[in-house]
């Protein structure tokens, strides 16, 4: 199909197009702040923005994480330091017993309280944060322990799993944060078991057995230290995180303005060419106005 328009008026209309490209653009940019809307404005600049944005969300993905784990860190830490204090009122009931003016019914009456600071210890194995239990593994809706009193075994088993669980760093690695009830109260190892320790010096001062309970007491510092140990770890998991926040707000920052220089528009330079565009555009029809339209048919007689 052959144009009606002559070259001169198809020269006018491509101008006044691609004024109104210049004026819809810098519009658009005026409305959003962004200098990229579509693809036609930048199509070199889309995946590159595509990417800075999906990096600034992944970023905000993981400090998110990073603060749920915060606060499950911390209750377990202070948990610890709760255990760590339990453990101490068991070592000086131990003392208390392992004299020779101490007296059957006098151990029988520390027994209690030991069985009193066991079911203490449990109840911190048992922590809690949002309704996850933090020291059951992988499965954090199972509680680790139950504790019957009066039951001829009053504490269970291990009903938890193991702790699998990584953390991610905003700089892509990983480090676990992580302990179970059984690797801190419940150690496969019976010199740094916690649970085993008190029961032991809780059935020595009911049997009142001044063998068992020497070789009970005696197995206490050992037991202390390893409980402290398991402390100091989720001291050292506060760190990491710590260390992982400040890195990833940093990281943040700087992916931000990464995602600023690549899609904000600079509104002093949009309002600019949205100004000349209209001048420019006003300029063309005036000037177009003042073309003349005579015809052949005005000079026939």
């Amino acid at each position: 199909m052959l144009s009606s328009l002559d070259p001169a008026a198809q020269r006018f209309l491509d101008t006044l197009n691609r004024i109104g490209d210049r004026m819809g653009r810098a519009q658009r940019q005026i409305s959003t702040g962004l200098k990229v809307t579509q693809v036609s404005d930048a199509p070199a600049a889309v995946p590159l923005i595509l990417a800075a944005r999906a990096n600034v969300n992944t970023t905000q993905q993981i400090l998110t994480n990073l603060g749920r784990v915060k606060s499950e860190v911390d209750a377990g830490e202070q948990a610890l330091q709760s255990a760590v204090q339990v453990f101490d009122q068991v070592q000086t009931l131990g003392a208390q017993g392992d004299t020779d003016t101490q007296t059957a019914e006098g151990r029988a009456v520390l027994a209690q309280q030991l069985d009193s600071l066991l079911q203490q210890l449990v109840g911190l194995a048992d922590t809690t944060v949002e309704g996850r239990y933090i020291f059951t593994g992988d499965s954090d809706q199972q509680i680790p322990y139950t504790y019957t009193p009066g039951q001829a075994v009053p504490l269970s088993a291990y009903l938890g799993s193991n702790s699998t669980r990584l953390v991610q760093h905003p700089n892509g690695t990983t480090f676990p944060i992580a302990l179970t009830a059984q690797q801190i109260f419940d150690s496969a190892d019976p010199t740094t078991n916690v649970f085993a320790a008190v029961q032991n010096l809780s059935t020595a001062f009911r049997n009142n057995d001044m063998t068992a309970i020497q070789t009970a007491v005696n197995a206490l510092s050992k037991v202390g230290g390893y409980l402290n140990t398991q402390l100091a770890q989720y001291g050292n998991a506060q760190n990491k995180i710590a260390a992982a926040v400040d890195f990833g707000k940093t990281l943040q920052v700087q992916l931000a303005n990464q995602l600023s220089n690549l899609e904000d528009a600079d509104l002093t330079e949009a309002i600019l060419e949205m100004t000349q565009s209209q001048t420019q555009q006003q300029a063309a029809l005036e000037s177009r106005a003042r073309l003349p339209r005579s015809t052949l048919f005005d000079f026939l007689g």
